[in-house]
């Protein structure tokens, strides 16, 4: 495709509707974060149990996607995507009940990011049905850019937004996100089969099992499928990236800097993986991403090793940010080619799969870098997760490079529903 503007996506009708609900989704998301830290420190004044708080809205989305995400192969997509944020509006309004107990509070909050594995499941198998060919690619930047932009913007005006409307009022606008989110879904995209449905809706035979059993599964098929295995394992590795991100309050701090900085070191990455998802997909030709995933994933490490030598803030800044560029463009097609290399019966469950492990690996390298920042320093421990990012994506981008070396990707021939 000659047009290599990254709004040809909104050109699809359904890519529009999709993006827009989940916009919706993120929006109130951050809102609501904001609003439990604010709504549990306010009623305990402890600040454990506002960080604990804060972590249930990321950590059920392991056993989540192991659990869950199977859904999205033996049920029609779109349905899974409108029970799923249904369910949470309803679940989301209910945490706005006035003196709810904590102990309430939190159990429907896991319940809430318990069920966004299923929706994340079944729209991550789904575009590709919507986007063909290199569009694919652009609307993985598309997303990725107004995830962010939209986090940045999220966490900047709703500390404003909730002292203005109260914390059950912002709960209250998560849940209408959730709500507009399903209606959206509902009246904007195709009402497609089951994967792998006969002509009558029938499930297959083979469905993919769900539950433990399933994920051990899908772990057992994409160990033993060689170019799988190498790009979950160099998307798997972008967890060393992010250890800036949880250790800028200690990095500032060595640093002799205040709490603003904090703010705006971690600002750093997420603006670099605006800028690297639309430079990568803007710029390089679409016949050579996948041969260059393995450069970009030892690249990314390689600007933190810097932070060993304690660079001032300013150039600390575009070291965060150039880490954040590099990592986000070899994610984006380590996830493009892992999609493509799965079955669209089984890409759900894969995708939930392969996305756990992402958070899992994040949460045990930012555990690993506190862990040497204390016995060490901030900067130390930030060098040292980069370099061990850089190394072990060494082998990984050589395990890509001989299994991808005499194959290439099928051109798409899905037929488009809308457009």
């Amino acid at each position: 495709m000659a047009d290599g503007a990254l709004g040809a996506v909104f050109r699809v009708r359904e890519f529009r509707v999709v993006w827009v609900a989940e916009l919706l989704s993120i929006a109130g998301d951050q809102l609501a974060r904001v609003a439990l830290a604010v709504l549990v420190y306010g009623r305990t004044g402890s600040a454990a149990w506002a960080a604990a708080t804060y972590a249930l809205t990321f950590l059920p989305a392991l056993l989540g996607g192991v659990l869950l995400s199977a859904l999205a192969d033996r049920y029609r997509r779109r349905e899974v995507m409108i029970a799923s944020d249904v369910l949470r509006a309803v679940l989301v309004g209910a945490m706005a009940i006035p003196r709810l107990p904590l102990w309430a509070l939190c159990a429907l909050l896991v319940v809430v990011v318990l069920l966004g594995s299923p929706h994340t499941a079944a729209q991550g198998a789904l575009l590709p049905e919507i986007l063909h060919g290199e569009l694919y690619e652009r609307g993985l930047a598309v997303r990725q850019i107004t995830s962010q932009t939209a986090q940045l913007v999220g966490f900047a005006s709703g500390g404003v937004l909730v002292a203005a409307i109260s914390p059950s009022m912002a709960l209250l606008g998560n849940a209408a996100s959730f709500a507009l989110s399903a209606l959206l879904v509902r009246a904007g995209l195709v009402d497609r089969p089951r994967p792998g449905a006969s002509d009558e809706g029938d499930a297959p035979a083979d469905a993919p099992v769900g539950g433990l059993r399933g994920a051990v599964a899908a772990l057992f098929e994409i160990a033993t499928d060689p170019r799988r295995r190498a790009l979950v394992l160099l998307a798997w590795l972008v967890g060393w990236y992010v250890v800036p991100e949880a250790l800028a309050a200690p990095y500032a701090a060595q640093l002799g800097e205040g709490p603003a900085v904090v703010g705006v070191l971690m600002a750093a990455d997420p603006l670099g993986s605006v800028i690297g998802a639309w430079l990568f997909v803007r710029f390089v030709p679409a016949q050579t991403r996948a041969r260059v995933v393995g450069v970009l994933a030892v690249g990314a490490g390689l600007p933190l090793v810097v932070c060993l030598f304690h660079p001032a803030v300013p150039l600390t800044l575009v070291l965060w940010a150039v880490s954040g560029m590099l990592s986000t463009a070899y994610l984006l097609q380590t996830q493009a080619s892992f999609v493509r290399a799965t079955s669209v019966v089984g890409r759900g469950r894969a995708i939930g799969v392969a996305a756990s492990g992402i958070i899992a690996a994040q949460g045990m390298a930012v555990l690993i870098g506190g862990v040497l920042a204390d016995e060490w320093d901030p900067s130390t421990a930030i060098a040292v997760a980069g370099a061990v990012g850089a190394l072990l994506s060494v082998g990984a981008a050589v395990a890509w490079h001989r299994a991808n070396r005499h194959h290439r990707e099928p051109a798409d021939t899905t037929v488009s529903a809308s457009g």
